[in-house]
């Protein structure tokens, strides 16, 4: 969740209500985000501490050894039926809760070497039987996992080793689209400046041409949290564990610094909560900002996503750099932003001199837009900081590193809590700054988070076809990518990447891509974000990129309600200019709601039920409802009586997923079959509710060994996408995508063989040449080419 929970947001809201309208009138005059901070530090009470306690019960991140028991009793379960993969996970879960010195936690260690030894990840299970070892396992119980071990090394040393860290590694980024070697840079390519004005504020602009594929830019986060409860994993049997209440998210399979996909994460020793794909990571994390989340994580997740990462921002940062950025404030307001960081960009162009690269100013000097959040809302972030920021105070002194009255020194508390040298004696005055940047954070994030997205399939795991769908995983804040601007349809596509970054600059980057600009190389372990030109961009136009709210799937009104909301601009872009004209004139401004909007907008998408033709919305003299175009027929049908039918149909749809995925493929086709005739006689075949059945049926098919049919219906469901997103979207890629694994796995040699080549080029435009679906391309050309 972004905002807090209900109950702390009913708590301060409460609170609101019950000041007196001098003192509301007094907060709602403030314009400063210092002035707000400390007015909320003299409202915060011991009674909102105590409600915090209360609220943040229900979410509790103690170690319990009865929890690390019950985990580790259902991997159990999950290894006798021979599911490896949640068994791994099931234990993992269990290492996070079994206290240090409990006997659970070389118990779980010691059976997740046994699952990770069934999925041939050799080298982690040695890796579990050390910590077993270490952590007291049983001494009558050792011989077990000395035979364990001998196996393992058996065949690590028949050369299985290479072939599995290749291709099969416990831990490992499914996500990273630019697999190569080297360092990854990071800056915005030398075909494109750093603008400014008043209107605009910051923006990037094309100063020559870039063609459609060519990377504009590669950002990592300043900091980035991971969202709970993003059910990301499958296991056998579909929903049949989620129904016995066992559903793994996001935060159990992934690193929580750096997102990496882990069936061995270490888990922190102070939470439950907080799992790392290596030491590495924990340590980092620690060092950077979990030595202080750690005693406040039930208390940040009742807080939100949201707060934790204006809180995780401010921590890493630190007092030093916070206290920079402060005295730099005035002097870039007179300067229009200028750049003032010996980190920044020295470039001849001037407009160079808005950008401080991935450095914290660069963060900092976001918009924060306090003055446009309504009272209750800035009264909510500043009471929730205030309170986060007492019971940071709490939690124990301040680390060495904040003390400005001596040399930086690096922290180095551990989780048990053993306190480090030399750190400051108390919260000091100084320090009421920390609590003043968490706010200003916070309300930057409203219009500067970035959503991380993944793909995901939906569907059992093994299904031989999947449909995908974009996921959040985790909210972030970048520093460079923040500079787009939004637009409806932008000319830009994100993907973005986790894990171990790789080398960029070595694949489809100029030699010179990061000169004249802030930039950074190394091998970094993190997220990453690359931003390539989805078409041909001119020199003079500006570089844009969607916000959420997309011309292909959303209606123009919508959109424009959505940006004006949360993001305080009328959307003019050249999708809201065009669609406006066109949803006034035939008055379909509510089209989102029936045809499935998009690209699809122009097209008819509803027919009539009596003589097949077009139905189009009712103008606003003719009442409500449609009306079919025909005037020899002119069939009225209400609008309730197009929801219903448009229900029914996604009714049927999701029962039908639903059989899919409980292994019931030829019931569900039966009804995939009954449902399309009656959406036949209703919905135009570029209707996207047409499409989804279609992308069903072929699931069915191809799960039943039937490429060919799968094949034709695929080909159907490719129309609509389509004509929804556009022949050139990545949507479209993803679908040609799976097309071709249907027709290589029907020996469709020649179908194959002509869609790869669009499959290709769609993938590379979007996704850049090393993304690992073209690799799986690649496979199947050699394989078919013989």
């Amino acid at each position: 969740m972004d905002l807090p929970c209900i109950q702390w947001q009913d708590h301060v809201a409460q609170k609101w209500t019950g000041l007196n309208p001098e003192l509301k009138e007094r907060f709602t005059s403030l314009r400063e985000i210092h002035d707000v901070f400390k007015f909320a530090q003299t409202l915060t009470t011991q009674d909102d501490l105590d409600f915090v306690q209360c609220m943040s019960a229900r979410y509790s991140v103690q170690k319990d050894t009865e929890q690390a028991a019950k985990c580790r009793e259902r991997g159990n379960s999950s290894f006798k039926t021979r599911d490896y993969t949640a068994a791994a996970l099931h234990y993992s879960q269990g290492l996070c809760f079994a206290p240090r010195t409990s006997e659970q936690l070389s118990m779980c260690y010691a059976n997740r070497s046994a699952a990770l030894y069934h999925l041939q990840h050799y080298q982690e299970s040695l890796a579990d039987i050390d910590k077993a070892l270490k952590n007291g396992y049983p001494s009558h119980l050792v011989h077990k996992l000395e035979d364990r071990r001998t196996q393992c090394l058996k065949h690590l040393s028949v050369g299985q080793k290479a072939k599995l860290d290749h291709h099969n590694p416990a831990s490992k980024n499914h996500q990273d689209p630019d697999i190569t070697s080297g360092p990854l840079t990071f800056g915005i390519c030398p075909q494109v400046t750093v603008g400014f004005s008043p209107e605009k504020g910051r923006h990037l602009v094309a100063s020559e041409r870039i063609a459609a594929g060519e990377v504009i830019l590669n950002d990592r986060p300043y900091s980035c949290v991971l969202i709970p409860g993003m059910n990301e994993v499958k296991v056998k049997g579909g929903r049949q564990e989620s129904e016995k209440g066992v559903l793994f998210g996001t935060e159990h399979k992934r690193c929580h610094r750096c997102l990496t996909k882990t069936l061995c994460p270490v888990p922190c020793e102070g939470c439950s909560h907080s799992r790392y794909c290596s030491t590495s990571c924990q340590q980092d994390a620690w060092e950077e900002h979990h030595r202080w989340e750690c005693p406040l994580g039930a208390d940040l997740m009742a807080m939100g996503v949201m707060s934790q990462l204006a809180l995780r921002v401010t921590l890493k940062a630190g007092l030093r750099n916070i206290q920079m950025a402060e005295e730099t404030k005035e002097e870039n307001t007179k300067s229009g932003l200028r750049c003032i960081n010996s980190d920044c960009s020295q470039s001849s162009n001037s407009s160079h001199t808005l950008y401080c690269g991935d450095s914290y100013l660069s963060v900092f000097h976001l918009l924060h837009h306090l003055s446009r959040h309504s009272p209750g809302m800035r009264f909510l972030c500043a009471v929730t900081v205030a309170t986060l920021y007492l019971k940071l105070s709490k939690a124990g002194p301040p680390p060495a590193s904040w003390d400005l009255s001596g040399p930086s020194r690096a922290t180095s508390q551990s989780p048990d809590g053993a306190e480090e040298e030399g750190g400051i004696a108390d919260w000091s005055q100084e320090l009421w700054l920390l609590g003043s940047a968490v706010l200003r954070h916070i309300l930057q994030l409203r219009c500067n988070a970035q959503a991380i997205l993944t793909l995901q399939d939906k569907g059992v795991a093994n299904s031989p076809v999947q449909s995908s769908q974009e996921i959040r995983i985790a909210t972030a804040i970048f520093p460079t990518l923040s500079l787009l601007n939004h637009s409806c349809c932008p000319n830009t596509s994100l993907v973005f990447s986790t894990g171990t970054s790789a080398d960029l600059s070595g694949s489809d980057l100029s030699a010179d891509f990061s000169e004249n600009v802030a930039e950074y190389s190394g091998t970094a372990r993190g997220v990453t974000v690359t931003v390539r030109a989805a078409k041909a961009i001119t020199p003079g136009q500006e570089i844009l990129h969607c916000y959420g709210p997309h011309s292909s799937r959303m209606v123009t009104q919508e959109r424009k309600r959505l940006l004006q909301e949360q993001y305080y601009f009328l959307c003019q872009c050249e999708a809201c200019s065009l669609q406006q004209e066109e949803e006034d004139e035939d008055g379909t401004e509510d089209r989102q709601q029936w045809s499935g909007i998009g690209g699809s907008q122009h097209k008819p998408a509803l027919l009539c039920v009596r003589c097949k033709g077009s139905l189009k919305k009712c103008s606003k003299d003719r009442g409500t409802g449609f009306i079919c175009l025909h005037s020899s027929c002119g069939h009225h049908m209400s609008s309730s009586e197009v929801s219903h039918r448009l229900q029914e149909i996604r009714v049927d749809l999701e029962e039908a997923v639903d059989l899919m995925e409980r292994e019931r493929p030829d019931e569900a086709l039966r009804l995939l079959k009954s449902t399309q005739r009656q959406s036949g006689l209703f919905l135009a075949e570029t209707h996207p509710l047409q499409g989804e059945l279609a992308d069903a049926m072929a699931r069915a098919y191809a799960t039943m060994g039937d490429w060919n049919n799968a094949a034709t219906h695929l080909e159907h469901s490719a129309v609509t996408i389509g004509s929804q997103y556009g022949e050139e979207s990545i949507e479209m890629g993803r679908q040609l995508f799976k097309l071709a694994q249907l027709h290589f796995n029907g020996g469709a040699r020649g179908a194959a063989l002509s869609v790869i080549p669009k499959v290709r080029r769609l993938l590379c435009l979007h996704c850049g040449p090393h993304c690992h679906e073209l690799q799986e391309l690649q496979a199947m050309e050699d394989c078919l080419r013989g």
